[in-house]
């Protein structure tokens, strides 16, 4: 049984119902104590161990029941007048143990029989919905069915056998049902995830300006896949904050304290190591072509809560104005919409963009500052204010320009992208989730202790 509790952990991690070594432990101390005997007694104990909040709750619910739930096979039971001797069967029902457990109507042994032969396929190891006709025909080989078909086959030949050849013909066409939906429940049980983390895969790559946009299904998925990437990041430097607040041993302080109980050392002192949380400002072009990126990036930075000190967001297309106050009431996936209509469909300009941010808002930029500027540097040949750029360089900690256009594409026709990158610290392009997920870790990772 151990082994199918085993099994059954691994379903729950795949159902995204996080388990770790010491929970596995735990669950295994809370079977060995009730036992799998009281079938309700038994799930409620393993939830009360297992699921950590209400989400979890009901994932392991249709976990357990997915998992330990089996269908009857329907094998009829052989007549009352069956009275043959075993030299009387067809040729080589004696040596298939499967024959003899369809021909009794032994559904118990034969459902045993179908979970060792599971184990020894590999069902469990299910990971695409292609797969499933695959496995489970090497599910029914190891089985034994290509003896089953061969027994069928050859009583077919023998007219004395004729009732029994249909019995074991009909059993046959029942097991290869169970089978199937046997493998359908493994593949529910371990392939589901897979299927979904696959998707979010591809979805990572997914260039964000692609040509005709994003599909609204996809654009779901990859909103809520931006908000755990952020969650992976904050609990990382979360982790990291912790450990660096522990600091290191402060000998003085803690022998100074030890005077007042004799030199006995009961108050020990660490040296405290001050962490910055980063301060950003984030200043996107929410024109067309770069909008979705800028959603993003946005929606990024907000799911950010416990490690961003302080976050002020600006959007421009022609002028440049503060998006805070928008975000707040229409959320992140309403609000690129309320600014498109409040300052959208104006003729991109990167120098007035600067010229607004800079008159009102430049204060509030200082050396704990990280700005990242979210556009591609086309200003429609209007004069891009390098000087103001070089302003906003000398007073930020660091400057970050994500540009959504190949680095190929820098520089041609009306990009000036080459004139602001000397006044950044880091110029990337950046034009799916998974590039924007590495490129705000690195700006996490720039705050260090110190």
């Amino acid at each position: 049984m151990q082994h199918t509790l085993e099994e059954f952990l691994r379903a729950l991690r795949a159902a995204d119902v996080k388990v770790s070594p010491a929970e596995a432990i735990d669950a295994a101390r809370t079977v060995a104590t009730v036992g799998y005997g009281d079938r309700e007694l038994f799930k409620d104990a393993l939830c009360a161990t297992l699921a950590k909040s209400r989400d979890e709750v009901g994932r392991f619910d249709a976990t357990f029941e997915t998992f330990f739930t089996r269908t009857a096979l329907d094998l009829a039971p052989p007549p009352k007048d069956d009275e043959r001797r075993p030299g009387e069967d067809p040729p080589g029902v004696a040596d298939s143990a499967l024959a003899r457990m369809l021909l009794a109507g032994d559904a118990a042994a034969v459902a045993q029989a179908m979970e060792d032969a599971a184990r020894r396929a590999g069902v469990a190891e299910i990971r695409l919905s292609t797969q499933r006709s695959r496995m489970t025909r090497r599910l029914l080989d190891e089985m034994g069915l290509a003896e089953i078909e061969a027994i069928i086959a050859g009583a077919r030949k023998m007219p004395e056998h004729q009732g029994l050849t249909e019995r074991l013909d009909a059993a046959r066409k029942a097991l290869a049902g169970e089978a199937q939906r046997f493998v359908e429940r493994q593949h529910a049980l371990y392939a589901a995830g897979s299927g979904k983390a696959l998707r979010e895969e591809m979805l990572a790559k997914k260039a964000l300006n692609a040509d005709g946009g994003i599909d609204p299904v996809d654009l779901v998925m990859m909103q809520a896949l931006v908000r755990r990437m952020a969650k992976r990041l904050a609990d990382r430097y979360s982790r990291r904050r912790h450990r660096a607040n522990r600091g290191h041993l402060d000998v003085r302080k803690t022998l100074r304290r030890s005077m007042a109980h004799g030199g006995v050392p009961f108050q020990i002192a660490w040296k405290i190591k001050k962490i910055d949380k980063p301060s950003i400002v984030a200043i996107c072009d929410v024109s067309k072509s770069v909008a979705a990126a800028a959603q993003f990036l946005l929606t990024f930075l907000y799911s950010l809560n416990d490690v961003v000190d302080h976050l002020d967001a600006y959007a421009f297309s022609g002028r440049l104005i503060p998006v805070n106050a928008i975000l707040d009431d229409h959320g992140v996936e309403g609000a690129i919409l309320k600014v498109l209509q409040t300052i959208g469909f104006q003729q991109t300009d990167y120098g007035k963009a600067l010229e607004d941010f800079c008159e009102n808002h430049l204060d509030g930029v200082d050396r704990h500052t990280t700005v990242i500027f979210l556009g591609d540097g086309r200003s429609n040949f209007a004069d891009p204010r390098i000087d103001l750029m070089q302003l906003i360089q000398q007073r930020a900690r660091a400057v970050i320009w994500l540009n959504p256009e190949p680095e190929s594409y820098w520089g041609q026709g009306d990009s000036v992208m080459y004139r602001y990158q000397r006044f950044t610290h880091v110029a990337k392009s950046c034009n799916t989730l998974g590039q924007l997920e590495r490129i705000i870790e690195d700006v996490l990772r720039t705050y260090v202790p110190h």
